[in-house]
């Protein structure tokens, strides 16, 4: 297996990546545009933006800015405040609501205080699609990321609110996909493509596994013309401010008291406090598929913003990628599956260029972690500017133990906290 000469990630990343002539990615060669790009320029094409979708009379949304109570929903609502706009915010409910994101979702929505939207959907739909879309696709994600990507785009059309702003393009920020200067912005295509991997909602109707059209009818995308008619569209924040992720959530702990969390399987206690599952379940079935996880894309991004160097990368690959995480029980108890057949679901999805099966068991061929010394590294070696530790802030509630999904949680907080308590 090839690993970039810089980074760590290697040459079968899922969505694709390339290595020039010094063996370094394309992700870390866009990545390079972080440090020569002219942001303030670039944010006041923001501002012009923003300007053409800014409500004049000051009576309706400006814009529609999806939220949750991890990852850069923060910075996001943070940065449209700052410029001055009005948004809905909307929420899809995937159902693996840890307390943590509850809290920080509650917090974010009476600090800032916008109105919200939240779709929740019947829990035992959400099941059968879950079984269905491991059996299928080897993922239990699917409809998170389907959720996350179409509640907003329908909320869009239904209200006539055109602009909804996204925060980091990932396509962009992990595999250098497209350049900042390219804008490109979240479409109907990108969403199919890149987040679902070719399988759209249509795809995952099967009658024998009791997943109806009606079961996925809140993952279809509005048609064309409803798109058209709207003048729908979705920008990324990144394409026009120096995208951080490490700083940004430290100035949200600073301004509005976010909460952080211990991940099991990466160093990040950042971005995936809101999903028992992400730096999970989720996160290991990533790594039984293509041999590596998210410790390898945070390591790559800390690398990239010169904060770690490739060998202290490595270390949190060694610590973190082969980790079973302790929440696959949690999710083997809600799904009503056995875990012989949850590995049944991922094997046939193993990417054979790094995984075979010896002597009945599962093998890893390669990883970074066998190409600390390769030749070539030292030559596109970044100086390191060292930055302090992910930080882990207290609890909002250390009585009360993350041991089960919530799917509903009170959405302020007053003198009791987040519990619904009656005087």
């Amino acid at each position: 297996m090839n690993y970039c000469k810089r980074c760590l990630y290697p040459e079968n990343h899922p969505l694709n990546i390339t290595f020039d002539e010094e063996g370094v990615c394309s992700g870390c060669r866009v990545h390079e545009e972080k440090d020569t790009l002219d942001w303030p320029l670039r944010k006041q094409k923001l501002a012009a933006i923003f300007d053409v979708y800014r409500d004049k009379n000051k009576k309706y949304f400006d814009c529609i800015v999806p939220v949750s109570g991890g990852r850069d929903s923060y910075f996001i609502l943070h940065t449209v405040k700052e410029f001055g706009m009005n948004p809905l915010l909307v929420t899809y409910n995937h159902e693996y609501n840890t307390k943590i994101g509850i809290r920080n979702l509650a917090r974010l929505l009476t600090v800032l205080d916008y109105d919200h939207l939240t779709y929740t959907l019947d829990p035992a739909g959400i099941k059968r699609l879950v079984r269905h879309s491991l059996k299928k696709i080897g993922s239990m994600y699917w409809h998170v990321l389907a959720g996350n990507l179409t509640f907003p785009v329908q909320v869009a059309v239904k209200f006539k609110i055109p602009l909804i702003v996204w925060g980091v393009n990932g396509w962009l920020d992990q595999v250098g996909m497209f350049s900042h200067l390219d804008e490109a912005e979240m479409t109907k295509k990108v969403r199919k493509e890149h987040a679902l991997m070719g399988n759209d909602a249509e795809a995952m109707i099967d009658e024998k596994e009791r997943v109806s059209r009606r079961d996925i009818q809140p993952y279809l995308y509005p048609f064309d013309e409803e798109l058209e008619r709207v003048g729908v569209r979705g920008i990324y924040l990144g394409n026009y401010i120096r995208w951080d992720s490490k700083k940004q959530h430290e100035l949200m702990i600073k301004l509005y008291g976010y909460e952080t969390a211990i991940q099991q399987r990466t160093f990040n206690t950042y971005e995936d406090v809101e999903c028992f599952h992400s730096a999970g379940v989720h996160d290991y079935i990533k790594f039984l598929k293509y041999g590596y996880g998210k410790a390898t894309d945070h390591a790559c991004r800390e690398i990239r913003l010169k904060r770690i160097n490739r060998e202290e990368g490595i270390e949190m690959v060694k610590k973190y990628e082969t980790k079973v995480p302790d929440d696959l029980p949690m999710f083997l108890r809600w799904l009503g599956m056995k875990e012989e057949e949850f590995y049944a679901c991922i094997d046939p999805f193993r990417d054979p260029r790094i995984w075979k099966k010896i002597n009945g068991k599962w093998a890893l061929l390669d990883s970074v972690t066998n190409h600390i010394h390769d030749d070539g590294v030292e030559q596109v070696r970044l100086k390191t500017i060292k930055d302090g530790p992910f930080l882990l802030t207290s609890s909002g509630e250390p009585q009360e133990p993350e041991d089960s999904y919530v799917l509903m949680g009170r959405g302020y907080i007053d003198k009791y906290n987040y519990k619904a308590v009656k005087d």
